[in-house]
């Protein structure tokens, strides 16, 4: 197969053009990927002659216009020739294969949806996060994109996250559990109760009702929730992972025997500290748009935004899309057959 093509924002994310352009270096020296950078030409040539890039396969396309990390969406939406505007009109025209930006996530969202519109059975799109788990990956969706929901937004929600489960994280047949305030059927609000009674007859592999800490333990691969409640989750979450390496790394500097076991330990701080920290997963992939599309975390260093790269090139090889497509017909039949 050729080697996927991924556009790259290179001015999303806290540390700019510099950082955004050796993780792609990165990415074509260690995955083999192609990269489409977006940003002012000037600026984007001078980094990668300072980096020596210039044999690598990446491009570099003008986009003289950024969008802020804080900027309004109503702004980010007029800006035609931003560096986020100009790759995903690359996946648009098939230029490019992905997506991948480290910026303004609710800009990237919304230019996402005008620029690819949403695949054809998908109502809306979701933001899914991959947590670690004591036997893999579990995929949280929706985190953010959508902060009140309908059953069929959920119901969405279940089929996008268990066909990613399936096609990027190789889980066979993903066990999918609804968030909620118990494992009884009769726990949470109507909403709730209504999609655990639809997703009993859904196609995916639904295991019932799951609780928070469910999301670590390896009994589900793919919660399904709302956005609000699942960017809650996830940001304490990432404060709390935070919060425990760094009061972790302070015992162990407070006395000599603790120092020398911190020194011989230290390999396998570092390897849980990467495994936990969200900034190095690499990103949130934005499921039911109409392309394969990446969004890191702001704070992405060069090691995350290559991890962000080489997501978004797993995501389109994948054939996510497609299967959520195949998995969502039955479903519009099914909730046109209940309002009939």
């Amino acid at each position: 197969m050729p080697r996927p093509r991924v556009a790259v924002d290179a001015m999303g994310g806290d540390h700019g053009a510099r950082v955004v352009t050796e993780g792609a270096v990165l990415a074509c020296r260690e995955l083999g990927v192609e990269v489409s950078l977006t940003g002012p030409k000037d600026l984007l040539r001078r980094e990668l002659q300072r980096l020596e890039g210039g044999g690598l396969s990446i491009e570099v396309l003008d986009a003289p216009d950024v969008v802020g990390m804080a900027e309004k969406v109503s702004r980010s939406v007029l800006k035609k020739r931003s560096s986020i505007q100009v790759g995903l009109e690359q996946v648009q025209n098939r230029k490019a294969d992905a997506f991948f930006s480290a910026g303004n996530t609710a800009a990237c969202w919304t230019i996402a949806r005008m620029v690819l519109g949403t695949l054809e059975e998908v109502d809306r799109p979701a933001l899914a996060a991959v947590l670690p788990s004591r036997k893999g990956q579990t995929v949280l969706l929706d985190v953010g994109a959508n902060t009140r929901c309908k059953a069929r937004n959920l119901e969405e929600f279940a089929v996008m996250g268990s066909a990613y489960s399936r096609g990027v994280l190789q889980k066979p047949t993903p066990r999918v559990g609804l968030m909620s305030l118990g494992q009884e059927d009769s726990k949470g609000s109507d909403l709730i109760r209504e999609v655990n009674e639809v997703l009993k007859g859904a196609s995916v592999n639904f295991i019932g009702n799951v609780e928070g800490h469910d999301l670590f333990t390896g009994k589900v691969d793919v919660v399904v929730v709302d956005g609000l409640t699942g960017n809650v989750v996830l940001k304490a979450c990432e404060t709390l992972a935070e919060l425990v390496i760094e009061d972790l790394s302070e015992e162990l500097m407070r006395g000599l025997r603790t120092r020398v076991g911190g020194w011989l330990s230290r390999p396998a701080l570092e390897a849980v500290r990467r495994r936990t920290d969200a900034v190095e997963a690499g990103g949130a992939p934005l499921l039911g748009v109409g392309g394969c599309c990446v969004i890191g975390h702001g704070k992405s260093s060069a090691r995350a935004v290559k991890q962000g790269i080489r997501m978004a090139a797993e995501f389109f090889t994948s054939g996510v899309n497609d299967a959520i497509q195949a998995e969502l017909r039955p479903l519009r039949a099914r909730t046109e057959a209940r309002s009939a």
